[in-house]
């Protein structure tokens, strides 16, 4: 019997099957598709995300592949400028592709040890008090003692076990295409800048090689989004759109998406449980779809690998749902919001006219941004200091930086107090007796995922924290 069976080899995939095996789980990946897929639909990492390649390790391979933006236009296209005073040591955008990232972040999963299994199409499961069955396309069963659905927002896992997927249909579709121009670049960014000025949902970015994304509007719904759009139509739509069809040629790959907006009733049946788009789907304004989805695997990698593991304590798992399905209705409604600010509509567009005045103020271009980015993100861990529930930033310390302290996914105690111990629980929580000018308390407490549990500096308070969140102490 396998301990974890991961469903989908996306980014969130990926992402909770690496952490599943940092802390010593069996993990296998299984992936209808042959090979990951061509088309590139994310463009970048938010600041959240950053910080998380940062705490495993893995940022510099990023950022050696990516791209630093800060500039404006996040939400709907609003803020002519990136904000001030962002709490994050990584205040930018990593202009990054959705391939590069799979790529990197396949490797990573490689390293540490999981195992994956392409062309293998679930088809059915099953489960029981001990474990889960799941049945493949090629009638091969395997048996697990959990499993994850990170297979996408047509998510076979979320229909076998029969989760509703409340929501709005799509209003609206957009197509997608890697292409070759036949126009020089000025020429393309020019009349790109001018027809953005009235269609946001429009634009070109530079892929390398002399190939360009393109997204269009489409000219209205298809019934099968999955069937990707022909060439002539989405030449048709760039001449409707922006008046020439910029001499595109050799198309690489076609796709389309709508705006569609649902949200999973559950996150967990059982042992069986979503994440990524397989739990949410969203229109792609802000670009957070990517990043929600590695924010979710980052959540629930940890406290399952301690269930597995048998230290979890009562209850642990279910804080996944209780703690991410508010952050994705959140960032449903942010999104929402975008999409009715893009509208042509005379009213949403006087709307717009006044965000676009407000966000001219400081402190409302950095609160959307923060959203967007997720660095405003905290979790009901209880009242008190106002670090409770947040995670941590990067913070540097006498004898290094927080982050680097993190790699092996483990709880970490920050003592600047030097008084503190974390007795019966060395297995699990790393002690740091260290000092930051940057850190305005006395020692902090950490998860496995960066967010602070407890703040403090007496032994008492935090002999009740480290079994709240990490279990009976080990017997000595």
């Amino acid at each position: 019997m396998r301990d974890v069976i991961v469903v989908g080899s996306g980014p969130t995939g990926l992402m909770l099957s690496a952490e599943l095996r940092l802390q010593g789980v069996d993990a296998v990946v299984l992936d209808k598709a042959a090979r990951p897929a061509a088309e590139v639909r994310a463009l970048g990492l938010h600041a959240r995300s950053v910080e998380i390649m940062d705490q495993r390790g893995l940022l510099d391979r990023f950022l050696a592949e990516g791209q630093q933006f800060r500039v404006g236009g996040f939400f709907a296209g609003l803020g002519r400028s990136w904000p001030d005073g962002l709490d994050t040591a990584h205040s930018y955008v990593l202009g990054i592709h959705q391939n590069v990232t799979e790529r990197l972040l396949t490797e990573h999963a490689t390293g540490v040890g999981v195992e994956f299994r392409r062309g293998s199409e679930l088809v059915g499961l099953s489960q029981d008090e001990d474990g889960v069955t799941a049945e493949l396309a090629d009638g091969t069963r395997l048996r697990s003692r959990y499993l994850v659905g990170c297979d996408g927002g047509r998510s076979t896992v979320r229909k076998l076990l029969g989760v509703g997927f409340p929501g709005e249909p799509a209003r609206v579709e957009t197509l997608l295409a890697a292409v070759r121009v036949g126009v020089p670049p000025e020429e393309l960014m020019a009349r790109m800048a001018e027809v953005r000025k009235t269609v946001i949902r429009f634009g070109a970015v530079p892929m390398g090689d002399g190939v360009y994304r393109f997204v269009v509007p489409a000219e209205g719904l298809t019934e099968d989004r999955s069937a990707p759009p022909g060439f002539e139509e989405f030449k048709e739509r760039l001449r409707a759109v922006a008046g020439t069809d910029f001499g595109v040629h050799a198309p690489e790959w076609l796709s389309r998406f709508g705006d569609a907006t649902r949200q999973a009733e559950r996150y967990r049946v059982g042992r069986v449980l979503l994440a990524g788009d397989a739990a949410h789907i969203h229109p792609p304004t802000g670009g957070q779809g990517l990043n929600l989805g590695i924010q979710d695997a980052f959540n629930l990698g940890w406290k399952l690998a301690a269930t597995v593991s048998g230290w979890a304590p009562e209850g642990l798992l279910d804080t996944y749902e209780s703690e991410r399905h508010p952050v994705a209705a959140a960032v449903l409604d942010n999104t929402r919001a975008q999409m009715e600010l893009m509208s042509l509509e005379p009213g949403p567009q006087a709307v717009r006219r006044l965000l676009a005045e407000l966000t001219e103020f400081e402190e409302v271009n950095r609160y959307l941004i923060e959203k967007v980015t997720a660095i405003s993100v905290r979790y009901d861990v209880g009242e008190g200091h106002e670090l409770l529930g947040r995670r941590l930033r990067d913070v540097r310390l006498k004898g290094g930086r927080l982050y680097g302290l993190m790699h092996g996914g483990r709880g970490l105690l920050l003592d600047q107090t030097g008084r503190l111990s974390v007795a019966g629980w060395e297995d699990r929580v790393d002690h740091v007796a260290d000092v930051s000018e940057e850190l305005d308390a006395p020692a902090v407490l950490l998860r496995p995922d960066g967010h602070v549990v407890w703040v403090g500096e007496e032994q008492e308070g935090l002999a009740g924290a480290l079994p709240r969140w990490f279990g009976k102490a080990a017997a000595h």
